[in-house]
């Protein structure tokens, strides 16, 4: 336990700026009309495309997104957060809304690489939108800025599914032009609300309290500026990723994200096919899926605020080996239809207790290779969720029960690969003689080992 008061939502929700909620608010507008990945297979079949076309193209959109965190990573430390996102989602609305023209006999080619082109900008701005948001976001609250982030991201993903099946009654191809329209209201709230820096609170706090300038802070800042240059200079081009591969514990927590993305994917892969081999109505997995969205829509703050004073690193692994044991927990879904339910509970819960932590961790690096480290978590979790249908299909029809808990093994190796990941060593007193550190000294940031 920590020596801080513990984390309270209101505080947490009184303390976000105004910038916060101006791009949260996009983010969930934007997740809103996220059509393109859920609904493109059964628009492409409809419109009559072979089910191998329509699985080419998700491949397609997936590739795409995976290249396009890099991007956006490249394009946020090159250009900042804010010029990002206003790019990425301005590109990504016209690409979207032309699926439904590139839909007809004779167009797989141009359609492949508009849909590629597509993920590559839709998911652009993801990197950019976290930057930003652990910039403006008091330290003391970020890990809760990243949980609203996440809440935002869940409330688009459960309604998204009710706006489309009513969208769709009057016109399929409704949904890309909405897709398309939301991308770039987001775009026009980016020009419009967001700064194009995040203010510096060294800068806002360079006066003495007698309102002249302190001229030992200046110099102090200056001597920051000086040392965030040659740090972003070092850090251009090749030398951030090399030196990101040579960080073992940065390698472990992306580890981490790989396993545990595979693992919590199967809960909308193998879980279906599941319940169907089970004989459960075709309407049990929408119960499945409304309940575990409530519960984290409804307590995911509450409980990251409740656990703010644990280390990192016994939030991330607790909530790996609770996310594990409602992963085996699927294996009793035969005998009913309440262990599935446990099961869902138990994963969302483990998601609850460590996701916040994890996504904030990349957030905790110098300024000069954060946009970096983010994007390669982001995209690291991309792939994870390219391959987990791969994954999932492959041992589920060879294991059977086995499967979930290979998944819950599987997952509680991402808690250790995070447990490792993230957690820092104690940090040493003063040496015998040595004067204690004071207040304004700069302390090393981050997960480098």
């Amino acid at each position: 336990m920590t020596d801080e008061a513990p984390v309270r939502v209101f505080d947490a929700l009184k303390a976000t700026p105004a910038p916060v909620r101006y791009l949260l608010g996009g983010v969930l507008v934007n997740q809103l009309g996220a059509f393109v990945q859920t609904f493109l297979v059964l628009y492409l079949t409809y419109r009559g495309a072979s089910v191998s076309a329509a699985g080419l193209a998700l491949v397609a959109y997936s590739i795409g997104s995976i290249f396009g965190t890099m991007l956006g990573a490249e394009i946020t430390h090159r250009s900042g957060p804010r010029t990002t996102i206003m790019v990425a989602m301005a590109a990504s609305a016209p690409l979207v809304a032309s699926i439904s023209w590139l839909s007809g006999p004779g167009t797989l080619w141009p359609l492949l690489a508009v849909v590629g082109l597509a993920g590559l900008f839709t998911q652009a701005y993801r990197p950019a939108a976290a930057v930003l948001l652990s910039d403006l976001m008091p330290d003391r609250y970020q890990v809760m800025a990243f949980s609203m982030m996440r809440i935002a991201l869940n409330i688009g993903a459960a309604l998204a599914p009710l706006i489309a099946a009513v969208v769709i009654l009057v016109d399929w191809d409704l949904l890309f032009w909405i897709d398309g329209a939301t991308a770039l209201v987001y775009a026009l709230l980016a020009f419009a609300l967001l700064p194009k820096k995040a203010a510096d609170p060294a800068q806002e706090e360079g006066q003495g309290a007698d309102g002249a300038p302190d001229g030992t802070a200046d110099e102090a800042a200056a001597a920051q500026a000086e040392a965030d240059t040659a740090a972003a200079a070092a850090a251009d081009g090749r030398s951030a990723y090399a030196t990101m591969l040579r960080d073992r514990k940065y390698l472990l927590y992306l580890g981490a994200i790989l396993l545990g993305s595979l693992t919590y994917a199967q809960g909308h892969i193998a879980l279906p096919l599941e319940l169907a081999e089970d004989h459960y109505p075709t309407g049990f997995y929408s119960t499945v899926l409304t309940v575990s969205s409530v519960v984290l829509i409804t307590c995911e703050l509450k409980i990251t605020a409740y656990l703010s004073r644990l280390p990192k690193h016994v939030r991330v692994i607790s909530g790996h080996l609770v996310e594990a044991v409602g992963l085996a927990v699927y294996a009793l879904s035969p005998r009913s239809g309440a262990f599935t339910i446990t099961g869902a509970v138990l994963v969302v819960c483990g998601i609850m207790i460590a996701a916040p932590s994890m996504f904030a961790h990349p957030a905790t690096f110098p300024a000069a290779v954060k946009a970096r480290y983010i994007g390669t978590m982001q995209a690291v979790g991309g792939a994870a969720s390219a391959l987990a249908p791969l994954f999932g299909v492959y041992l589920w029809t060879r294991l059977g029960g086995g499967f979930w808990l290979l998944c819950g093994i599987v997952t509680a190796v991402a808690g250790l690969f995070a447990l490792a990941g993230v957690k820092q060593p104690p940090e040493p007193g003063p040496a015998k003689g040595a004067e204690p550190r004071t207040e304004g000294e700069p302390e090393a940031v981050g997960g480098t080992s």
